[in-house]
């Protein structure tokens, strides 16, 4: 799992990237909705803060079950921590 972030004046806004060699249409869509229904409550999060961020899929997270969920959190951490830190 990758996450860049970068900060955004308007909405926070998330992007996922699912490439043809994490599997087929039915898989892909199926990690896609995974993503989407985990980043909700890391969105909501944010409170104040809004970003525009980018998920890209790894060929890993077309079997992945719990460890979806912990790489996606792990990425987006340090994601936003990074971008926090380049933000005078």
């Amino acid at each position: 799992m990758v996450v860049h972030a970068r900060p955004s004046d308007g909405p926070t806004l998330v992007g996922f990237v699912v490439s043809t060699a994490v599997g087929n249409a039915v898989c892909r869509n199926r990690v896609k909705r995974r993503l989407r229904h985990l980043t909700r409550p890391l969105v909501e999060a944010l409170e104040d803060r809004s970003f525009h961020v980018v998920v890209r899929a790894l060929p890993p997270a077309a079997n992945a079950d719990r460890e979806l969920a912990d790489d996606l959190h792990a990425a987006w951490e340090r994601s936003l921590r990074k971008c926090e830190q380049l933000t005078p």
